[in-house]
């Protein structure tokens, strides 16, 4: 028993961190301010993280591991409606990390690892987007060529890349709180799809529309 309680501790750290880092940003969270919204003695959190990077890293770690099996998911979306929910999916796992992608470009420069797990990360993305508009053009829902189709995947990982920030730059204040989350989500992936707008077939255009305002209906943009 008394072996399992340091494993506790570093989840509850690991947990609180991540609370803090997604409502105030990364640079803005000192170990003492995790320290204290813990109730813990600094010594306490050094003993399990001896350094702010070890706590940034190992939220990596996890959210890298997520990532990969999710986006290994792609090469089963055949139309619209799989597409839709894929994306979503994506989106609320971004959500669950937001921290990272509200500071990529801080987090970057300072953390080499970050900085070559995330150019990893974009190539992931992009082979997943590329199979997600494959499976889709095999499944009779898009009309698009293979320099079309590198185009408009790039598009959508770029999309999916800085949407925080563009939520964020929106309403620095509120846009990343836990109750903007679903309203934030949809327009995430409604960005997303809308640049195959051009390339569905016209059923799949319409249900793209209906998806749309289904979800609108529901959390209202």
């Amino acid at each position: 028993m008394v072996k399992k309680a340091p494993r506790r501790t570093a989840e509850r750290i690991l947990e609180v961190t991540l609370a803090l880092f997604n409502r105030f940003g990364e640079p803005n969270v000192s170990t003492t301010l995790i320290s204290a919204e813990l109730n813990i003695s600094p010594g306490n959190l050094y003993y399990h993280y001896p350094a702010k990077d070890e706590l940034i890293n190992t939220l990596f770690d996890r959210f890298e591991v997520a990532l990969n099996t999710l986006l290994a998911a792609s090469d089963d979306v055949r139309d619209v409606e799989d597409a839709w929910f894929f994306l979503h999916s994506l989106f609320e796992l971004i959500w669950q990390y937001r921290f990272l992608y509200r500071d990529l470009n801080d987090l970057l420069s300072k953390n080499r690892r970050l900085e070559t797990h995330f150019q990893s990360i974009l190539k992931h993305k992009t082979h997943a987007i590329k199979a997600l508009l494959i499976g889709m053009r095999r499944g009779g829902a898009v009309q698009i060529d293979s320099p079309e189709l590198e185009t408009a995947a790039t598009s959508m990982v770029v999309l999916l890349t800085y949407w925080l920030s563009f939520e964020y730059v929106q309403d620095p204040r509120h846009a990343l709180e836990d109750h903007h989350a679903q309203a934030a989500l949809l327009r995430g992936a409604q960005h997303v799809l809308n640049l195959l707008t051009p390339y569905l077939e016209p059923s799949q255009r319409t249900h793209l529309s209906h998806l749309a305002a289904a979800y609108n209906k529901d959390f209202p943009t």
